[in-house]
């Protein structure tokens, strides 16, 4: 293969990788961030049982689109690190007390609070630490050859700060809609009541981003408004599945609102990708630039398409086995 299309099959791999990760760690990262408004401590413990079985799992496309990036991409992480020390930091920082928060909560009766209060505050850094990420991403780096060039707290701006508030009210989104599959009676009943607020949020912080976007970065406006092409296709999209979760919370669906919901998430995602492609380190690096040689990248291929079929399928096999409905009192702790 050419070093032409072994990028391109990397960069669709590690694009996978990314939704992957965004919509099956996406809702329990939700669900951390609605914990404090939950009806009482049963509703909490319905919470994060619905999804106890499963996270450490959906973390995995984390780790294999992260490993998979410095293989395939090493400028990525030659220039990201230093830009964004700070807010990975952060990420990692909430995900370790999110995951400590599964273990000692349920354990925990003197200081459950405490437990509580790490679950949500781990996720809702996290889930703000990726959001910003991807804000800065959109914005671009100061970079001369090939090494980043500027302060620690670049990253930390106006536009990163609503992009990553925005990406918690999304997980929030996610997390509600998931509960409405996964509870039932009054935990249910809360889940169908708050998810429309939540869309609402979600549409208006789409709507801004959507209007800054091209304002910080004016290659994105080029894209979309020098003429009208497919691309206008994705938000029409997205737009759609926001207005058949809406219909399908005022019909009292249960596995539709959240099938609607990854639906406005891919739309939205696969929208971010077209307005930047294919600059991998912006403003100005593609993945051809970014690219490591082509004997490395076809050495890692042949493993990573090994194991992304396993991981699929303990995946599928996990949800399988955990389906249904849980109520207060299930749980394998």
């Amino acid at each position: 293969m050419e070093s032409f299309d072994l990028s391109m099959i990397w960069a669709m791999i590690i694009g996978f990788g990314v939704i992957m990760y965004v919509l099956m760690d996406g809702f329990d990262l939700g669900l951390g961030i609605l914990y404090p408004f939950a009806p009482n401590e049963e509703a909490r413990d319905v919470m994060m049982n619905s999804v106890a079985p499963v996270w450490d799992g959906n973390e995995t496309w984390l780790v294999l689109g992260g490993a998979g990036l410095l293989g395939a991409f090493p400028l990525v992480y030659s220039v990201y690190l230093p830009a964004l020390y700070i807010g990975v930091f952060l990420m990692l920082a909430g995900l370790i007390f999110r995951g400590i928060a599964f273990e000692f909560r349920f354990k925990s009766r003197r200081n459950r609070v405490w437990w509580n209060r790490a679950f949500c505050w781990g996720s809702a850094v996290a889930a703000f630490a990726q959001g910003a990420v991807v804000g800065a991403y959109i914005e671009g780096f100061p970079v001369e050859d090939f090494v980043f060039v500027g302060g620690p707290l670049d990253w930390l701006t106006p536009f990163a700060a609503l992009t990553g508030i925005s990406l918690m009210v999304g997980y929030a989104l996610l997390g509600a809609t998931w509960l409405i599959l996964k509870s039932e009676g009054e935990v249910q009943r809360w889940a169908y009541r708050i998810t429309p607020t939540l869309l609402l949020a979600v549409l208006s912080a789409f709507v801004m981003i959507s209007f800054w976007t091209p304002l910080v970065d004016p290659a994105v406006f080029q894209r979309w408004f020098d003429h009208i092409h497919l691309i206008w296709v994705l938000p029409v999209l997205a737009l759609a599945c926001a207005a058949w979760l809406l219909m399908a919370v005022y019909r009292r669906q249960e596995g539709q609102p959240f099938i609607a919901t990854l639906g406005l998430f891919i739309f939205t995602y696969l929208g971010l990708v077209a307005s930047k492609w294919p600059v991998i380190v912006p403003p100005n690096y593609t993945i051809w630039d970014a690219a490591s040689a082509p004997e490395s990248q076809l050495f890692l291929l042949i493993g990573v398409l090994l194991v992304i079929p396993i991981v699929l399928a303990y995946t599928a096999w996990t949800y399988w086995v955990f389906r249904g409905k849980v109520r207060p009192g299930d749980g394998y702790h």
